[in-house]
Formats: structure tokens, C-alpha cells, sequence
């Protein structure tokens, strides 16, 4: 009879994590989100933390401005 794992014995591989993206100068939604953020890493909720990020990084003036510079938020 052979034993059965439950694991999987290879190394996991983490990437490191993104860095935060700034909020665009002069738009209310990413200043918005940017004070989430703040207040969310105050309780250390990490998870709301990751989700302002997204929401950040993926707002329209913040995408048009990686655009343009090629740059990633």
C-alpha cells in the first residue's frame, strides 16, 4: 500500500510585492482611496490594505498616466 500526501513537497515560490501606487495629484477618488489605505494599515488590515491598492493602480487617470510613461504604479 502506498502513503498518500496531503502537501506538495516543492518549494513555493512567492514574488516579491508591488509597491504601493501613489494616488494621481488632484483626483478626489485616488485621495479618497489613498486615505483608506492610510487607515487601513493603522488596524493592520492588509486585506483592504492590497484592495485600495488595486483600486488605485487601476483607476482611469492613474492607467492613462502609465501609459504614458510606461512606468507601472
Amino acid at each position: 500500500m502506498t502513503q498518500q500526501t496531503t502537501t506538495d513537497d516543492r518549494p513555493v515560490d512567492l514574488a516579491l510585492p508591488l509597491d504601493q501606487p501613489e494616488p494621481v495629484p488632484r483626483c478626489d477618488v485616488c485621495a479618497a482611496l489613498a486615505r483608506q489605505r492610510t487607515e487601513a494599515e493603522a488596524v493592520r488590515d492588509w486585506s483592504k490594505v492590497t484592495d485600495c491598492n488595486v483600486e488605485i493602480r487601476d483607476h482611469p487617470p492613474h492607467r492613462r498616466r502609465q501609459s504614458r510613461t510606461g512606468a507601472a504604479g
